[in-house]
This record gives C-alpha cells, sequence and structure tokens, in this order.
C-alpha cells in the first residue's frame, strides 16, 4: 500500500492594507528599502522589507507562496516577479473585499484547500531566523490544526494576546485588548485543510461590516473544538513596521553606519 502523498506548504502574505499609517508613500511598505543584502556576484543591494519574509519561509523549505494584493499595489510582482531571485515560485492574487485579512487570505483558497497553509505578515521583522521550521515541526510533528508562532510583547493593545496551558494548547485569543495579563502575542502561524475549511464556512456566515481580525477567527476554531497550540520564542523579537516609530526603528537596527555600497 502506497504511504500518502506529504502534503505541499503553501505561503500566504496578505497585502491588502492601504498602509494610512505612513500616508503618503512613494511605494507600497512591503517594498520599504531596509539594510542591505549581497546578491550572487556579492555586490550588496538595498533588500526591502518583504524581502525578510521570503528569506524565513525559504529557510524553512517552503518554496510557493501567494501574494494577495489590493488592486494598484503592482510595483510588489513587479519587484518581486515570479521569485527566482530568492529561489522561490510566487504567484499574485487580488482582493476586493475590504473587510480585515480572513476576507484577503480566502482569495487563495481554491489552491490551498489540499496544503498545509504558513502566514506571514510581509510589513512585519521578526528573530529567530529558523521561526517557520520550529512551527512546521509540530505541527507535522502533532495533532494541531492551527500553530501559532508566538513572540513577547509589552504593548498588548497593537496585538492578537494569546493564553496558553503548560502544554502549549490556546486556551484564549484576544485581539488588542484594552488590558491584558498575557505575556505573548501571535505573529505567525501554520495550519492544515482543516482549518482552511473552518476559514471558507465561517466567511460563508459572517455578515461582513466591521474589519475581522484572523485572531477572531483563531478563537472562533478552537471553540468549534479545533486544536490550536502555541510554539513559543521567549528571546524571539517583533516589529511592525507599519508604522512612523516603528519604521525608523527598523531602519536604525537593519541600516549600518557605513554606506556598504562605498
Amino acid at each position: 500500500m502506497l504511504s500518502p502523498r506529504p502534503l505541499d506548504v503553501i505561503a500566504l502574505l496578505p497585502a491588502g492594507g492601504q498602509a494610512t499609517r505612513l500616508s503618503p508613500l512613494p511605494l507600497s511598505k512591503e517594498l520599504y528599502p531596509i539594510g542591505f543584502y549581497q546578491d550572487a556576484d556579492g555586490k550588496a543591494k538595498p533588500k526591502v522589507v518583504g524581502h525578510y519574509l521570503l528569506e524565513k519561509l525559504r529557510s524553512a523549505g517552503i518554496t510557493k507562496a501567494f501574494w494577495i494584493l489590493r488592486p494598484g499595489k503592482w510595483d510588489i510582482p513587479a519587484y518581486f516577479g515570479d521569485g527566482s531571485s530568492l529561489d522561490m515560485h510566487l504567484a499574485y492574487l487580488t482582493v476586493h473585499v475590504p473587510h480585515g485579512v480572513p476576507y484577503t487570505l480566502h482569495q487563495a483558497y481554491p489552491f490551498v484547500q489540499q496544503a498545509i497553509v504558513a502566514l506571514g505578515f510581509p510589513d512585519i521583522l521578526f528573530q529567530p531566523e529558523d521561526a517557520y521550521c520550529c512551527v512546521l515541526n509540530r505541527l507535522q510533528q502533532g495533532n494541531a490544526d492551527v500553530v501559532l508562532g508566538l513572540f513577547p510583547t509589552q504593548q498588548y493593545w497593537k496585538a492578537g494576546m494569546v493564553d496558553f496551558d503548560a502544554d502549549g494548547r490556546v486556551i484564549q485569543i484576544i485581539e488588542k485588548p484594552q488590558q491584558s495579563n498575557f505575556s505573548y502575542m501571535w505573529a505567525i502561524a501554520v495550519w492544515t485543510p482543516r482549518f482552511t475549511q473552518f476559514l471558507a464556512d465561517f466567511l460563508q456566515q459572517h455578515t461582513p461590516g466591521v474589519e475581522l481580525p484572523i485572531g477572531n477567527v483563531f478563537q472562533a476554531a478552537i471553540e468549534a473544538g479545533l486544536i490550536v497550540e502555541a510554539e513559543t520564542f521567549p528571546d524571539g523579537r517583533y516589529l511592525d513596521v507599519g508604522t512612523p516609530d516603528d519604521l525608523a526603528r527598523a531602519i536604525r537596527e537593519l541600516t549600518p553606519a557605513a554606506n556598504p555600497l562605498g
């Protein structure tokens, strides 16, 4: 008897936002250059925000990814193209429903129904480098439907805060609470086809209106009996470059004082 074929792992990169907190920008915020990298010829080239996420996905062996774009953000496919420069296969979808990340992700439903999905936000910088390796390993070695990568934060009002037990089972997720005793926020996620189908069914029953955070869908999945687990990174770091203060901090931390080109 043949063994079941391993599921593909496909990354979803939602980029449907307006970047109003950084407005006006002459380019999509995912393409803001922060720091440098060396190309195949050893030459230093500017490194854009989205490049950092793609590198981490690729280092976990993930070679397929969909960018899901708001119409007008055509500079992203123009910049990354087919992904060959990163040894990846990139494709692009558009979203026309402005009600939050779950609706953005759902645009990829026909393409990822039978795949493991890796969610990453391309305007986020985080460490450690092997974060996706860790969350994928937990998903593939256990029986979770979703594994969340958790990072310590004190800015609970800006994040999806997570409560979990000693075994790593997630008990509760609260998006952007006014107060919180939780110490960890989620920033990356991987999930099985069971959650992909749950998300599709959930959105069919949900009336679009106020923006729906994806953390609320994870919480609904917990309440419906799906298994959501946490992989914590106690020494991890997380930085959303979508605000002027955090963008300035990222530039300070990742751009060398000396010009690497000269």
